[in-house]
């Protein structure tokens, strides 16, 4: 498709980038927004479809080349991009994705691997947490993550930014009915379920054996995994702390484990 003059964010083919402060906006629709260069490359290389591409015209002559034509390409003066609300559009280039239909389990999480590790986040609200854990999870290799619906949406802008795309790879389950999910991977796929807390009285990791099978569950930053979730674990395993320190941002204590567990 050919670049598409936009003089207004009025004008309702870029209603989808407007409000971009509005983090929920899209939660439950069927669009998200990346936001960068790298990320919307990211996007363009993934197997998500891409709806449009908005890019300020003096990026133009760079990324005109860069989208596929069957892809609108929207180009906006840059004092109009500046009018987007919450966004600093001083690099000039956003995307808009499709979102894939909800998976399950069954359809996500492999059967039959000899090795398998499953991240596990009942409530992780906190945008920034959850994109590094998507990052951190991509990078060691887990075969999914499965979020419960307290989560934050793992493809709102601000996770998509930290996650730094990976969040197009990583194969990510927004369960619908989380505890059957966790009981089903236990007792079907044969998930070893392991608890992360902050408690001496649980096993240190560094002394944790590595089963074949082994799900991770963790909790939010303000509350930790509260005891429900405890209840349903094999094990429950902590990162024993020094001087003082009386707790590790969520997302650096999920990276020590799954470097323990994926390694």
């Amino acid at each position: 498709m050919p670049r598409i003059a936009i003089d207004s964010l009025d004008d309702p083919r870029v209603q989808m980038y407007r409000h971009l402060k509005a983090s929920n906006l899209l939660r439950d629709g069927h669009l998200f927004i990346a936001e960068g260069t790298r990320l919307v490359e990211r996007l363009l290389a993934s197997d998500y479809e891409t709806e449009s591409v908005l890019i300020a015209e003096r990026r133009e002559e760079e990324w005109g080349p860069k989208v596929p034509s069957h892809i609108p390409l929207y180009v906006i003066p840059q004092s109009v991009g500046e009018q987007l609300t919450g966004f600093n559009f001083h690099v000039g280039v956003l995307a808009c994705g499709l979102r894939k239909p909800p998976r399950s389990i069954d359809e996500t999480i492999p059967r039959d691997n000899t090795s398998l590790t499953v991240v596990i986040c009942p409530n992780c609200d906190n945008p920034e947490n959850l994109g590094a854990i998507i990052r951190i999870g991509s990078a060691f290799g887990i075969n999914g993550l499965l979020l419960g619906r307290s989560c934050c949406d793992p493809f709102s802008r601000r996770v998509l930014r930290v996650s730094m795309g990976t969040a197009f790879r990583l194969p990510i389950i927004e369960s619908a009915d989380l505890e059957r999910d966790v009981v089903r991977l236990h007792e079907e796929w044969g998930v070893e379920l392991i608890a992360t807390v902050l408690d001496e009285s649980a096993a240190p990791l560094s002394k944790a054996t590595r089963g074949p099978r082994t799900g991770l569950l963790f909790g939010n930053e303000a509350d930790g995994l509260d005891s429900h979730w405890q209840g349903l674990c094999d094990r429950r395993l902590t990162i024993p702390m020094r001087l003082g320190t009386d707790s590790l941002n969520v997302a650096v204590a999920a990276g020590i484990f799954m470097h323990h567990f994926c390694e």
